[in-house]
């Protein structure tokens, strides 16, 4: 016996409404996917990029940050970490790009490391330098002079901190050139302090120094040379690193990372902007932006 299954009129009813409201939001979604299509309607540009706490990558990765959001609309994230965990980040994928890699010398071995799971952009900032460093009126130019002028100096180099790398290359210096010198631990800002105060008496002090610094920008000073065949300290270039995918990912974000270039005298005034504003560094960096159209909107990618 076949049995027959009966839909009361109700139930009918209801199984209507429910199918004429479900077309009715298909032909609307549709409609609205059509009318995105038409209007052009694009996902967010948005840019993740890692940077350690170091003066001079704070204010250039700021004013990374307001130019790509002032001038080209993205959605800007930006994180300071220490320097394994953000080569770590970008390697993954996690992040876009870690905007302060010091080459040749200083992130060899996390380049050796990573380097097939990132992208050389090229290099923000060329000319790195570290070394023994002097208010300009001193009358020596060289570190093999330093012993002939000990007085003058009181037998004492003004460092910063005790872990640093340049303060263990100092000590080579010492001893590479038979230095009769004390290398004094202190710290970053204790260093210019003492900078300062010198300058302002025009008294003689050497430092332990290095570009890209604020102080250059506030000063009139000189590194020390050294001699051709003690040559502890190298210069070199800040580069960007982008992870491995970025310039098909978002090749305009990658693009304008390879653009980004500042001289020595841009970043050095950029970094004292920062330095002595009591302002938030993003506010100061889009301040410095707006007075400096010529530079920042060179790295903006020309539209094809």
């Amino acid at each position: 016996m076949k049995h027959t299954t009966r839909t009361s009129p109700i139930m009918a009813l209801l199984l209507a409404v429910v199918m004429l409201g479900s077309a009715a939001f298909t032909g609307c979604s549709g409609q609205q996917g059509q009318q995105q299509a038409a209007e052009g309607t694009a996902a967010p540009k948005t840019a993740d990029l890692v940077y350690v706490n170091w003066a001079e990558g704070v204010a250039y990765t700021h004013l990374a940050k307001v130019a790509l959001e002032d001038k080209m609309g993205y959605e800007v994230t930006i994180t300071a970490a220490d320097v394994g965990p953000a080569y770590t980040a970008v390697a993954q994928g996690n992040k876009d790009a870690f905007m302060e890699t010091w080459l040749p010398v200083l992130h060899k071995d996390y380049l050796d490391k990573f380097k097939d799971d990132i992208v050389d952009l090229g290099h923000v900032y060329e000319g790195t330098q570290s070394g023994l460093v002097v208010p300009a009126y001193v009358t020596i130019d060289n570190i093999s002079e330093l012993n002939d002028v000990r007085e003058k100096f009181d037998g004492k180099i003004t460092g910063i901190d005790a872990g640093a790398g340049i303060m263990q290359t100092t000590e080579n210096v010492i001893e590479s050139y038979g230095l009769d010198y004390e290398l004094v631990t202190s710290s970053g800002p204790a260093m210019t302090a003492a900078l300062k105060n010198a300058v302002a008496n025009e008294e003689w002090i050497v430092v332990t120094g290095w570009k890209p610094h604020w102080m250059f920008g506030r000063w009139d000073l000189k590194f020390l040379r050294q001699d051709a065949d003690k040559e502890l300290w190298k210069t070199g270039n800040i580069h960007i690193m982008g992870r491995k995918d970025l310039e098909t990912a978002k090749p305009e974000l990658a693009q304008f990372l390879k653009n980004m270039s500042l001289d020595d005298a841009e970043l050095a005034d950029l970094m004292l902007q920062v330095e002595e504003s009591d302002k938030d560094v993003e506010e100061v960096a889009r301040e410095w932006m707006n007075a400096n159209p010529d530079v920042v909107d060179s790295w903006i990618p020309s539209a094809e």
